[in-house]
This record gives structure tokens, C-alpha cells and sequence, in this order.
């Protein structure tokens, strides 16, 4: 007669004598090659270095306070800023910078080109970032070009074709309206510091206190904020169904390295 199996089968001591294996660290660069890319380097070095070309231009025919002060002139420095310390990563084959920044800098600089052509543009009243719309006509014109259509397509561009896709996250959009908001309260209270009647009083027509009042200017806001919001989901959403322009270099900017044996 066989004896009965245990249910619990006690754990067998310890070998005496024996540590326990250690984990060791192993670097990434172990694993995967890291892939430099100097042509994306490169192309948003150029976009960097137009956008700072476009910023110097009206810096030197207007007030240099006036300039700094509007919404594109920020967007178009914080454009350059970020694209300068995304080269430099690419070229070095590091992570990229995080999708928060990137995006809110894209969101920011095509708010920058559709404000102005679809509600600056043709108005009855010029809009200068100078305040001076008569003087360095040909410089102001070609600045104007710069800020508002060339660094916009060339970042959409630079998203669309060197950017990997599935990054952005739909959090992240409501974050990105706090600048917007913060840049509302110092425009409005910009024009409370300034003395009523001065030109240029009010930065954007649309917030434009003097014309509006403070409540068709609010609403006016509030339609743009909205506006914003709406713009964020979109390019989010268009983040995520669109084609992976860098699928055969590498999503993540690594090459993975052929077995071993």
C-alpha cells in the first residue's frame, strides 16, 4: 500500500553556501544602434534660423517692447527654441523631446497662421506688429510672410514628415490653452497700464477694449479659446490616424542589431 502524496509540499532549505544571482544593468546601446538623422538636423535648424530671421526683422524696424509683446512673435522664438534642442537630438540620436512641448509649440505657431489669414488679413483697419503699417513696407511684408506662413507650414511639415505618429495625448490639450489664457490676461492688462488713446492701445482688434468693451472682448476670447481647444483635438486626433512617414528608418530612432550566432 503506497503512502498518501502531501497536499503541501514543504519548500526544500536553502543550499548553504549559494547568494543568489545578481541583476546587472544593461545599457540600450547593447541592444539597438542609435541612428543619428542630420537631414532632420538640418531641415529644423533652417526652420529655427528663418523664424529668428523673421523675429530680427521687425525687432529692428519697430519698438522692440510692441514686437516682443505679440502672441506670434512669442509662438515664433518658442518655435525656434524647441526646434533648435530637437535638432541637436536628432543629430546626436537621442530621444526626441516630449510630445507636451512639441505639440503646444506646433498648436501655438498654426494659431499664429490662422488668426492672422483668416482674421487680420483684409480688414478695414491694417494690423502691424510695428504699429507703424506705412514704414518699411517691403520689410514688414516680407516678416509678415515669415511668422505667419512660412514657419507655420514648414513646422506642419516637419510633423507630418519627421515626427513619428501616436505621440500626442488627448490631456495634453487642455494644458495647452493655459498660454492662450495667460496671454489673454496680459494683453487685457497691458491695455489697462497704457493711457486711453494711444495707438496700439490693445495688441489684437479683437480684444480691443476700447471698440468691444470688456464684454464683447471677453466673448470674442472665449469664441478663440474654444476655437483653440477644437484645433488641439483636431491635431491630436489627425496625430493618430496619420501615416508613419518614418516606418522603414525606425519609429524611435533606434536599429535593432542582427542575432548573435
Amino acid at each position: 500500500m503506497t503512502a498518501p502524496i502531501p497536499r503541501d509540499i514543504p519548500d526544500l532549505p536553502a543550499v548553504p553556501g549559494m547568494a543568489p544571482p545578481l541583476t546587472s544593468y544593461v545599457p540600450a546601446t547593447a541592444v539597438v544602434n542609435p541612428v543619428r538623422r542630420p537631414l532632420a538636423a538640418a531641415y529644423r535648424l533652417l526652420i529655427a534660423a528663418t523664424a529668428a530671421a523673421g523675429v530680427t526683422i521687425d525687432l529692428l524696424i519697430g519698438s522692440p517692447v510692441r514686437v516682443l509683446s505679440h502672441f506670434a512673435i512669442q509662438s515664433n522664438i518658442l518655435l525656434a527654441l524647441v526646434l533648435i534642442l530637437s535638432a541637436r537630438r536628432a543629430a546626436t540620436a537621442r530621444r526626441p523631446l516630449p510630445s507636451g512641448l512639441t505639440g503646444a509649440t506646433l498648436l501655438y505657431v498654426t494659431i499664429t497662421a490662422l488668426v492672422h489669414h483668416l482674421l487680420l488679413t483684409g480688414t478695414a483697419t491694417p494690423f502691424s506688429l510695428t504699429s507703424t503699417p506705412d514704414a518699411h513696407r517691403l520689410w514688414q511684408a516680407l516678416a509678415g510672410h515669415i511668422l505667419y506662413t512660412v514657419t507655420p507650414a514648414a513646422a506642419l511639415l516637419d510633423w507630418l514628415l519627421l515626427t513619428a505618429p501616436g505621440r500626442l495625448r488627448l490631456r495634453q490639450a487642455s494644458a495647452w490653452l493655459l498660454y492662450p489664457l495667460a496671454y489673454l490676461a496680459f494683453s487685457l492688462a497691458r491695455g489697462e497700464l497704457i493711457l486711453p488713446g494711444t495707438p496700439g492701445r490693445y495688441l489684437y482688434p479683437f480684444l480691443d477694449v476700447d471698440h468691444h468693451g470688456y464684454k464683447g472682448a471677453l466673448a470674442n476670447a472665449l469664441l478663440l479659446g474654444l476655437s483653440f481647444y477644437a484645433l488641439a483635438i483636431l491635431l491630436i486626433a489627425l496625430d493618430h490616424v496619420r501615416p508613419d512617414a518614418m516606418r522603414h528608418r525606425g519609429k524611435t530612432g533606434f536599429r535593432l542589431r542582427p542575432p548573435v550566432g
